[in-house]
């Protein structure tokens, strides 16, 4: 049985082989950009709900663009779609870079590029998820799932640590103009693919238009379809209740010290642990029980962000700061493993019980799950910080995040129960 991480998908079919190549490169850029962004706010404002407040300016296009381009996706051309959607990410890198070489003082600039660049990743992140079952068999989805988490997870690790190296050394103007450049790669990967229009359905229905009727459409199929649902309601637990990242700059510039680096390597090792758990994901193809398997890793994640509250409480008064620093390092590490695995069944769930006509729509709303929760988790975390602090933060969040994931699996005895080789949705 195999144990390391499973690179068939990648050896049998150039088509993903290019789409993973360059959308690995260019998540590199983003989550650069993400880490630049929250410590530029940080610089201007010293407010770590003025970093919390950049979640919520992503949350709306989010919404907006990931339910109304889900519905793109299983009307148009894929390809075209994602090529479209990922043309305006890369523009926003641009514009970003620019501000930072104009000198940009005003934060509401960094906020305004921050919902444009987020609203192009809420079109180009379900074409791109779609397009994998399209391409490759459906025994192979597992094994390309968790390469895509191990190549995000790399990504998470890269990314922060050159923000950290990049700010330090060249300011915003060097990350972000890395960034650009680097997320060219995407392009690249999609402009390679060969066309891709939507599939006639099995009972000859026309491919649903865009539109507000269409995504009805898609939450009528979700209402009724609980195991799909649950993969859903599971992670918006985890990364609204338990969402630590708002606090990183807090923790760099204040409580754990060490600045920019700190916030980068508090990133990467959330990655880090993902990326752990990935090489050694050879057996997850195996694992029947999917939707156990993603509450028991959701608790491993609301365990872990409860660790890293502890960590900062104890910084500087029971523990010194950089032993606080690694035990916090450690939490995120498990965070990151334990997000990794849930996120590898979610998805194949989602692959594999979900009709292809409906698959953009579906993706859509996942997009907004996996990417709005945690901005609204963010803004939260970063209200709830100015009341209590960043310790108990994370804390109450980590333990709100157990109970509750808890309750669900009371609640929903179905999902328990939910068996790979039947994927009932």
């Amino acid at each position: 049985m195999p144990v390391l991480l499973d690179l068939t998908p990648l050896r049998v079919n150039a088509a993903y082989r290019r789409l993973y190549a360059g959308f690995t490169l260019s998540n590199v850029g983003s989550q650069l950009a993400v880490v630049a962004i929250g410590l530029q706010v940080y610089d201007l404002t010293r407010s770590t709900a003025a970093v919390g407040v950049v979640g919520f300016c992503a949350l709306v296009p989010l919404v907006v663009m990931g339910l109304y381009g889900g519905t793109l996706v299983d009307h148009f051309d894929r390809r075209r779609v994602g090529l479209v959607a990922q043309s305006i990410a890369f523009t926003t890198s641009v514009l970003c870079a620019a501000q930072a070489w104009l000198g940009n003082t005003q934060v509401w600039v960094l906020y305004a590029l921050v919902a444009l660049w987020n609203g192009a990743f809420a079109v180009s992140s379900p074409a791109r998820t779609s397009i994998y079952p399209r391409i490759l068999d459906g025994h192979l989805l597992p094994a390309a799932n968790a390469l895509s988490v191990f190549a995000m997870n790399a990504s998470m690790t890269v990314g922060p640590l050159l923000a950290g190296v990049l700010v330090d050394s060249g300011g915003f103007k060097a990350a972000y103009t890395t960034d650009a450049v680097i997320t060219t790669a995407a392009l690249w990967g999609l402009a390679r693919l060969d066309p891709l229009p939507p599939e006639p359905s099995a009972d000859g229905e026309q491919p649903s238009r865009p539109g507000v009727r269409s995504v009805l459409d898609g939450f009528a199929f979700l209402a009724t379809r609980p195991n799909v649902r649950m993969t859903f309601v599971s992670d918006i637990c985890a990364m609204f209740l338990a969402q630590p990242r708002v606090l990183f700059p807090a923790a760099g510039a204040v409580i754990f010290g060490g600045g920019a680096k700190t916030v980068g390597a508090l990133s990467a090792a959330a990655a880090v642990g993902g990326i752990g758990a990935m090489f050694f994901s050879g057996r997850l193809g195996r694992v029947r029980r999917q939707g156990l398997a993603i509450l028991v890793a959701i608790v491993g994640w609301g365990c872990a962000i409860a660790g890293f509250g502890v960590a900062l409480l104890a910084s500087g008064g029971a523990l010194s700061r950089s032993t606080a620093l690694w035990a916090g390092l450690v939490s995120m590490a498990v965070a990151g493993a334990s997000d990794s695995v849930s996120a590898v069944f979610r998805t194949t769930i989602l692959q594999a019980a979900t009709p292809d006509r409906l698959r953009g729509r579906l993706q859509g709303v996942f997009i907004v799950v996996v990417a709005g929760g945690p901005r609204l988790g963010e803004l939260a975390g970063g209200l709830l910080s100015r009341v209590v602090g960043e310790g108990r933060t994370a804390l109450l969040g980590g333990m709100a995040c157990v109970l509750a994931i808890v309750a669900l699996a009371r609640l929903q005895p179905g999902f328990v129960r939910y068996d790979a080789r039947d994927p009932a949705p």
